[in-house]
């Protein structure tokens, strides 16, 4: 892409190792260059040609940067801005994979230098696994990414990543960060809170007759503590009322299973049914899944 040399990821797990592969192979002539904290990290990354470069040093890694992406916990995002500061270039566009928007935004406001343009990314991408052993260059391939905007986030940065997101495999879509955060909170977030629960509402040895209905259902509940503990920090408000929301269903079912009104549970099932089934048509005809 025009105007884009370099690209560094900071942060080389699943994600940050998936796009500089996935750059590498769209994009000819672009630098990609690779950091993580760790030095275990950084020779696997090497070992594996992840990227152009591996750096040992951030300041280094970001200072000939046209796009920077944070690839790291969400928690992390406001020290990194503060480290990389004064090492960006002018014009340079710094953006993350996070998968929260309102505390990324307000760090980067109060952070990132006026000479930089911030916008925010969430590839609606990955898996349960984590590391960079991981990471493949079809992760995106036919994923949505929301890019968050504010009032003060100017066009042409937008309009950049819009195009190297698509260029990954990414159908964009624009968002404003509290938008983003209170829709997430239900359709990502809330569904590990309730992989989770229903993990620990279940004895070791129960667990051991657990079908594949059960094994897909809780199949979230394996990824990364504190990344997921980063994520359900930075939302708290709409993930608890989340939690509120899913509690208030159970307690219908709960209500009627107890009476032992079976028109009840019926009616409550075939809602979830028919809901379900609207989904998964609407994702089917956005070729988001294939049939």
């Amino acid at each position: 892409m025009k105007g884009l040399r370099q690209i560094t990821v900071i942060g080389l797990g699943l994600l940050g190792g998936s796009i500089t592969l996935t750059v590498s192979r769209s994009f000819s002539g672009v630098k990609t260059v690779g950091y993580s904290h760790r030095p275990a990290t950084r020779r696997k990354a090497r070992q594996l040609a992840v990227a152009t470069e591996i750096v040992d040093d951030i300041k280094l890694g970001v200072s000939n940067a046209d796009l920077v992406i944070l690839a790291t916990p969400i928690c992390t995002f406001e020290k990194i801005f503060s480290q990389i500061s004064d090492a960006l270039p002018r014009g340079c566009i710094v953006t993350d994979v996070g998968s929260t928007k309102v505390f990324p935004h307000r760090w980067a406001a109060k952070q990132l230098p006026q000479t930089c343009h911030y916008v925010g990314s969430h590839p609606i991408a990955g898996s349960e696994q984590r590391g960079i052993e991981f990471a493949r260059d079809d992760l995106f391939e036919r994923a949505d990414c929301i890019l968050t905007t504010t009032k003060k986030t100017n066009a042409p940065p937008v309009e950049t990543l819009k195009r190297f997101w698509s260029k990954l495999g990414c159908s964009v879509k624009l968002m404003r960060p509290a938008e983003h955060d209170r829709i997430f909170a239900n359709v990502s977030h809330l569904p590990h809170i309730t992989a989770a629960a229903l993990i620990n509402a279940s004895k070791r040895e129960e667990l051991k007759f657990a079908g594949k209905g059960f094994m897909d259902t809780s199949r979230i509940a394996s990824g990364p503590a504190n990344i997921w503990a980063d994520v359900l920090a930075t939302n708290a408000n709409n993930t608890t009322k989340g939690i509120d929301k899913i509690t208030a269903e159970l307690e219908k079912l709960k209500k009627a299973i107890k009476s032992g009104n079976k028109k009840q549970i019926e009616k409550l099932l075939e809602a979830a049914r028919d809901k379900r089934a609207a989904m998964i048509n609407y994702k089917i005809k956005s070729k988001e899944i294939i049939s």
